[in-house]
């Protein structure tokens, strides 16, 4: 009998109340929760934590505001005092009813005026930067307070965590000194924290472009879009990762102005590799500043600092592989010729990990290469399935034809494949997701195995327009397409759960 059932919706998965995904298990739910109908979002008290305030924010916010000051305004509970004061620039101060920071009982937030247009863009500005406050710290703050009995129990690590995270990490970054690996609240937050760092390194040079070389994740393209100094001429997309002509085209043209790049190595979500040596010569050569995100396949298995000035990486995925953790670290390449500027840059952008979102990461992280090494096996035996399979029309993994030489250039075995595959089927995918019984929610690199639509969630504004859909198919991106994170349950269960509902 498969180890999988059906999960209802918004139903926490793993179970933690500080999980990571909660269950969206039919294409329906997917789209109120996109939409925001009530119907669906009524019974989602947690998700991803850029996505989804938090159930003890929430109270937290209830409970801030029956303070006479805080009284009738809308508030966002932040992850420090400098990110809170950033987010009230963002909204805007010249009013009184507009954005103010402060801070109460050792908790920073935002206070403005309750409009859906204030709301929203605080929303988005947190989820781009990672500067919301973490469930766990909103828990230790309600019983600090008295509004909750105790905290929920789960193992923490017992010892020093930030040394034990960095412990772990060294295994992977083994030519990064300890003072270059910097732990973020977010892998988000370190995605941020790389660009303002070399923003602020470029810029006085006369450098102020930025090249995004492949589909990035969603906010990672925010960032791009919005917080170059000139989105209109700033901002330069190169769709195909294997493309270095027109790479070194573009550096011809714009080489003096380019401030950096970002890539990810895989992409998300068709997981192809450019050729990674390549790429980071050619912007050595230029003078641009190169950052590598190895979140799709983890830096357990791609080793990527050799070639980038900077690495982001999400630690929710693959090391806080339990699921209910987020957290990310910026890793300095200590060879880069502006590594001391860089590392002081990046300490003053980045962001605190809560203490016991830190304690609960160590506790986990110990056991990360056998995870990921059962990951990676179940992985190999899932994709011959799927690619020999009647039923899929394509299949995107990290040995794919087209960028598997790329990718083995970086990959630390021929077997270190990582847990994400992406594929689409001959007919339309709705009977497909709604009928498989495998935990369906966002997030990966977990040892639950997970499927959703992703570019329903990613990016469900361009699946809803007739524009958004062809910018969506010049990227080779379809809605129907399905990413599926595998876990470590046994592999023939996965399988056999996927045959029964491709039919």
């Amino acid at each position: 009998m498969s180890v999988f059932a059906h999960l209802p919706l918004g139903q926490r998965i793993p179970g933690s109340p500080h999980s990571v995904a909660c269950s969206l298990p039919t294409l329906r739910d997917i789209i109120g929760y996109e939409e925001g109908q009530p119907e669906t979002t009524r019974h989602i008290t947690s998700g991803y934590p850029r996505f989804v305030v938090h159930s003890h924010a929430r109270q937290l916010c209830a409970a801030l505001g029956r303070r006479p000051e805080l009284a009738g305004r809308s508030l966002w509970l932040v992850s420090s005092a400098k990110m809170a004061a950033a987010l009230a620039d963002h909204l805007g101060r010249a009013q009184p009813a507009d954005a103010e920071p402060f801070a109460v009982d050792g908790i920073d937030g935002v206070a403005h005026s309750d409009t859906p247009d204030l709301n929203a863009r605080g929303k988005v500005f947190l989820q781009h930067l990672g500067g919301f406050l973490s469930s766990r710290a909103a828990e230790d703050h309600l019983v600090r307070l008295g509004a909750l009995a105790c905290a929920a129990p789960e193992k923490l690590f017992q010892g020093d965590s930030k040394a034990e995270v960095k412990r772990m990490l060294r295994q992977v970054y083994s030519t990064a000194p300890d003072r270059n690996i910097l732990l973020a609240p977010s892998g988000m937050n370190a995605v941020y924290t790389a660009f303002r760092a070399i923003n602020a390194l470029q810029a006085p040079r006369g450098r102020s472009v930025w090249i995004q070389l492949g589909w990035l994740y969603l906010d990672s393209i925010a960032l791009l879009k919005k917080f170059t100094a000139t989105p209109a001429t700033d901002y330069v997309r190169l769709g195909d990762v294997t493309d270095l002509a027109a790479l070194e085209q573009i550096f011809a043209e714009q080489g003096t102005r380019i401030a950096g790049l970002i890539v990810e190595a895989p992409t998300n979500p068709l997981i192809q590799t450019p050729d990674v040596a390549a790429v980071s010569a050619l912007a050595r050569k230029h003078g641009a500043r190169l950052i590598l995100d190895p979140a799709i396949c983890s830096p357990f298995n791609v080793d990527l600092l050799p070639y980038a000035d900077i690495v982001t990486q999400s630690l929710t995925k693959y090391t806080a592989h339990e699921g209910d953790v987020i957290a990310g670290a910026v890793v300095i390449n200590p060879t880069s010729p502006d590594a001391e500027q860089l590392l002081q840059l990046a300490t003053k952008w980045l962001e605190p990990v809560h203490d016991r979102d830190l304690s609960r990461l160590a506790a986990q992280i110990g056991a990360t290469p056998g995870v990921v090494a059962q990951i990676n096996a179940n992985t190999c035996q899932v994709a011959a399935f799927l690619e020999q399979h009647p039923a899929v029309k394509q299949v995107w993994w990290a040995l794919q034809p087209s960028t598997r030489e790329n990718y083995l250039k970086v990959a630390r075995t021929p077997q270190s494949v990582g847990g994400m595959i992406s594929f689409t089927l001959h007919a339309p995918m709705e009977k497909f997701y709604d009928r498989v019984r495998l935990p369906k929610g966002p997030s990966f690199g977990m040892t639950t195995t997970l499927i959703s639509p992703f570019i329903y969630l990613a990016h469900y504004d361009l699946v809803t327009s007739v524009v958004g859909r062809a910018e969506l198919a010049a990227h080779g991106l379809t809605p129907d397409l399905l990413r599926l994170s595998v876990g470590t349950e046994p592999v023939s269960d996965i399988i056999a759960t996927l045959d029964e509902a491709l039919g």
